[in-house]
């Protein structure tokens, strides 16, 4: 079950191969929100539309059209599949090449293969300037064959960290959409570390990991550098239909040096007002924090330490002072105490509001053992970590998410 990449073939279902391009459509999508026409093909989103005009920041408009948790899903008894992708792959001045995105195969819920696409469109970030660069690229394929022929559900994870524009969905048997898994569909939100940053693959961000392990259905709206409490991102999830949902609260705040104690607690409880606005009675988990050194009692604004992009590598640092606490900024200690008094408050009267402490899934050993590459995010190691830890506090008995 090898892939093959070929980044000029083509084939339709009048060609001397037997293939049959199936149309892509939003029915074979999950995880996406919405999908957008382009010239191209089909745009996954992670956003509505409604929500994509109210934001005016780039760095979210690049994160929702990631499709971290994004899947094309389908029922066939398909030896081969080919699936036709544009990416857009992105470049920081003077760090190494980052690899190109990972596709996962699931047949029937197992991993049956990997691979990527090469070529597409590329994005050349500047952080020590703020400035980008846009070239474009041509389509490529990512190809799965050895597959059994017996009907089978297939679900091709796309990359978690890639804007991928879907061209062609290409197939040696006819294709019907899958059946209903019948598993509660699991809302989540928070930052690039729920987005899924430094994972080794879409399956294996940690939200994934313990969708796959509390028998879930994932709808992942983790948005890197974007998890800031936006009404339009709670709008989102209070009209999104969701048995479980989860918000994890908290560094993209510190990082941005975004807001200070007045405003945070009020938002906290907009957000949360908002989403029980659409789901009453859900289980819904506040997640705090993981543990970050650099942010623990040192507050933001966080800053990429331009020393360590002179050695090829990122690396971050918090710009703030520990004392201006006192002033009413914000680090992750502060916010962990101002979401858990929140939480027992509100609880009081929501017995569905549940509260995680985000060093349950990641702290001072798991530190000390798999240290944050760069200060800021969990590798691929850690992603397990947390997503197993997650799995059995909120899927286990007793947890938020556990059956009732």
């Amino acid at each position: 079950m090898n892939p093959v990449h070929d980044r000029n073939r083509r084939n339709d279902s009048n060609g001397p191969n037997g293939w049959i391009t199936t149309p892509l459509t939003a029915d074979l999508l999950r995880g996406a929100l919405d999908v957008e026409r382009t010239e191209h093909g089909l745009l996954p989103h992670r956003l509505p539309a409604r929500a994509r005009a109210q934001n005016v920041d780039g760095q979210l408009a690049m994160a929702e059209s990631q499709p971290s948790g994004v899947r094309v899903v389908f029922r066939t008894r398909a030896t081969t599949v080919e699936l036709e992708a544009l990416p857009t792959k992105r470049v920081y001045a003077g760090a190494p090449p980052r690899p190109d995105g990972v596709y996962d195969l699931l047949v029937d819920g197992r991993l049956a293969g990997r691979g990527s696409v090469p070529g597409g469109h590329t994005l050349t970030i500047d952080m020590a300037a703020g400035t980008f660069e846009r070239l474009p690229g041509q389509p490529g394929t990512v190809r799965f064959d050895g597959l059994s022929d017996a009907v089978k559900d297939v679900e091709i994870w796309l990359p978690h960290q890639e804007t991928t524009e879907l061209v062609a969905l290409r197939t040696d048997a006819p294709v019907e959409p899958a059946r209903d898994p019948g598993r509660p569909v699991w809302l989540h939100h928070g930052s690039s570390i729920s987005h899924g940053s430094d994972a080794a693959s879409p399956t294996t961000t940690w939200p994934a990991l313990a969708a796959a392990a509390g028998g879930a259905e994932l709808i992942n709206l983790g948005l890197g550098g974007s998890a800031l409490l936006d009404p339009f991102t709670a709008r989102a999830m209070r009209d999104t239909p969701a048995d479980l949902i989860s918000v994890k609260i908290g560094i993209n705040i510190v990082n941005y040096d975004l807001m200070r104690m007045r405003a945070f607690t009020p938002a906290v409880h907009g957000f949360l007002d908002t989403l029980r606005e659409g789901h009453p009675t859900a289980p819904l988990l506040v997640v705090s924090p993981i543990l970050c050194p650099i942010h623990e009692e040192t507050p933001g604004p966080g800053a990429p330490d331009t020393r360590s992009l002179a050695t090829g590598r990122i690396t971050f640092k918090a710009m703030g002072d520990p004392a201006e606490r006192a002033q009413g900024k914000l680090a992750l200690g502060v916010i962990r105490d101002e979401l858990a008094r929140i939480v027992a408050r509100r609880a009081a009267d929501d017995p569905h509001l549940h509260y995680l402490d985000g060093r349950e899934l990641y702290g001072e050993a798991d530190h000390a053992e798999l240290p944050l590459p760069d200060a800021l995010h969990p590798d691929a190691a850690a992603h397990r970590r947390i997503g197993e830890r997650f799995a059995a506090l909120a899927f286990g008995d007793g947890g938020a998410f556990a059956p009732r």
